[in-house]
């Protein structure tokens, strides 16, 4: 983490904030939230169970939707408005929204996600059990814990009727591993919900016990394409033919490293390089062919990459570095580089730091120890960006784990109950503000 990231949390913790209020211990109605959480752990396990069990690949839409209706029940049963948002137009399954309105203190917005990276043809399907604390669980980790130990949270606080005329909306959405375009669409009915919010707290998978996230990295993907003289190799470099695609390519990739790289968490990556006398690139599929010999000056080049940012500001000013660089062109060559928006930035800003500073007063009252902010160059992107223009964040709430997205991804059973009390008082003392 860079000093500048660490001295603006150091001073904004102590700043003086809204939520002072907060007292040093629990109070007699949060002893009963956490008595219920006790009791309907097991339950919540075999919930967990049971929603891994079900195949739900981004791209297993029915799957998806099984998952789906069995929050969608989970909700009802606590008195929850249920909503499915059917996205076969982005050739995605849906998104399952539930909630209870009110107007009592702070409006939330609970976000999630239905669907796994493991799609239906995967080998690694089921929920097994290693020991009485860890389970290798497909999308258990990411993040299907999490969405129970929010479900969980809530239904201890309407067990002890603690919801009443509160405004909370759970967003649980089924396209998050790789989201349906266009985003006006996929992501429509997050951002509405966001704009009726005041806050959005996400479970996606924990980085620690004792961390959170307070900012992410935004995600966009560019691409070169560079044209070329075609023409007999033996005439490369002079006037009439110049340099060549590939060339060209080189110019521009190296040139990227030497002037774009450097800033604190600003990354780019080229994923796929294709170069020839005749290139065909699938950008669908991410994969390709090429053409050339090596007595003819390559005509075509073609490059596919990603760019990570912490803020707009940040993008914005690489994506014009890199403009600047692909129009500099080599002799008898030309290139273009186009952007492709995927997820904003979540920026850490001091009303995410001042939920972070709730969460860490939660998690010392409950004797789990203070709570700090994880690193953001260290965490990927997620729908909790979406909705940062709009609300104050706080993120990586969700259950602890290893091996998200592989073959040996686990889930910390043992973890839940005490994940589930952290978030179930952090979501009563907000609502009472």
């Amino acid at each position: 983490m860079n000093t500048k990231f660490l001295l603006k949390l150091v001073a904004l913790v102590i700043l003086s904030s809204y939520y002072q209020s907060f007292g040093q211990k629990l109070s007699r109605t949060e002893n009963k939230i956490l008595k219920t959480i006790e009791v309907n752990n097991s339950e919540a396990i075999h919930f967990l169970e049971k929603v891994v069990n079900i195949n739900s690949g981004t791209m297993n839409h029915d799957g998806v939707r099984k998952v789906g209706m069995e929050f969608d029940n989970a909700y009802a049963r606590i008195g929850f408005n249920t909503t499915w948002h059917d996205m076969s137009q982005v050739n995605r399954s849906g998104h399952l929204f539930a909630e209870n309105k009110g107007e009592k203190g702070k409006k939330l917005l609970l976000i999630g996600h239905l669907d796994t990276v493991f799609e239906a043809d995967s080998p690694f399907q089921e929920f097994k059990k290693l020991n009485d604390s860890m389970a290798q669980a497909p999308g258990g980790n990411d993040m299907k814990g999490g969405d129970v130990i929010m479900l969980y949270a809530l239904k201890a606080l309407k067990d002890n009727g603690l919801l009443k005329n509160t405004q909370i909306i759970v967003a649980l959405t089924g396209d998050e591993e790789s989201t349906g375009k266009p985003l006006e669409i996929s992501r429509e009915h997050l951002i509405e919900a966001a704009k009726r919010s005041d806050i959005a707290l996400c479970f996606e998978t924990s980085t620690g016990f004792n961390y959170a996230t307070v900012a992410r990295r935004g995600s966009s993907g560019w691409k070169v394409e560079v044209e070329g003289k075609r023409a007999h190799s033996s005439g490369i470099f002079n006037e009439n033919i110049g340099a060549g695609a590939i060339f060209e390519m080189s110019r521009i990739l190296n040139s990227f490293y030497n002037e774009v790289r450097g800033e604190d968490y600003l990354t780019f990556n080229p994923g796929i390089i294709l170069g020839g006398t005749t290139v065909d690139f699938n950008e669908t599929l991410s994969k390709g062919t090429a053409f050339g010999k090596s007595n003819v000056v390559a005509q075509t080049a073609v490059v596919d990459g990603g760019l990570r940012f912490i803020s707009e500001g940040q993008k914005e000013n690489a994506r014009n570095k890199m403009k600047a660089i692909v129009a500099d062109n080599l002799p008898q060559t030309s290139a273009k580089i186009t952007f492709t928006d995927s997820y904003p930035a979540m920026e850490a800003t001091e009303g995410n730091y001042r939920l972070l500073k709730v969460l860490n007063q939660v998690s010392l009252d409950l004797n789990q120890g203070g709570v700090q902010a994880f690193d953001p160059g260290k965490r990927g992107a997620a729908d909790t960006s979406f909705v940062a223009e709009y609300v104050d964040c706080l993120d990586g709430l969700g259950t602890m784990g290893s091996g998200a997205h592989t073959p040996k991804e686990t889930v910390n059973l043992n973890s839940m109950e005490a994940l589930t009390k952290r978030a179930a008082i952090l979501i009563y003392r907000l609502i009472k503000q």
